[in-house]
């Protein structure tokens, strides 16, 4: 009978949490038009990149705030949970989210992040990369930033970097990224 034995398996293995990241998108009670604009786009970046971190992650729990500040001039994400977007709509999107979210559990935001950066000592983080980029791979960080996988750029999206953004960024919690 290896149905049983294969239903143990599968349920030993499931997490037992997920990640629970919420967000809101402060707004005023009367908007513009811009600012109704801002807020649906930044509505829907937020609301795919929470629900990309929630549905792959297990570690990450955090409630961030998103604000439309438009004299921010691309998207700035801080450590407290809050999240600025500026005016150009270029960075209303998911791929900004994610990014800024990592801010928000820690990436490039902590001592520990600047300590382990230093010391280059993500071992957790290190394996994964290197299961998908070779024995080479090695997590750089500089200016508050990490490549591979940070998605610092807009030509860096694409549906596998995001998810290897997400489990990366995972995996440097478990290194201690925020502890």
């Amino acid at each position: 009978m290896r149905l049983p034995s294969l239903v143990s398996l599968l349920l030993a293995s499931a997490p037992l949490s997920s990640a629970v990241i919420t967000y809101r998108v402060v707004r005023v009670s009367n908007p513009s038009a811009d600012q109704a604009d801002a807020y649906a786009r930044i509505e829907s970046a937020m609301a795919a990149a929470t629900s990309r971190y929630n549905r792959l992650t297990t570690r990450p729990s955090k409630s961030i705030t998103a604000q439309y500040v438009p004299g921010v001039q691309t998207a700035d994400g801080n450590f407290n949970g809050n999240i600025r977007f500026g005016s150009n709509r270029a960075y209303m999107n998911e791929r900004t989210a994610l990014h800024e979210i990592s801010h928000t559990l820690g990436i490039g935001q902590t001592g520990q992040f600047d300590a382990r950066c230093k010391a280059d000592n993500w071992p957790s983080a290190t394996r994964l990369l290197r299961s998908w980029d070779g024995q080479s791979a090695k997590i750089n960080c500089g200016g508050g930033h990490i490549w591979p996988y940070g998605l610092n750029y807009d030509n860096e999206m694409s549906e596998t970097n995001a998810v290897r953004h997400c489990l990366l960024v995972e995996a440097m919690l478990v290194d201690g990224l925020a502890s």
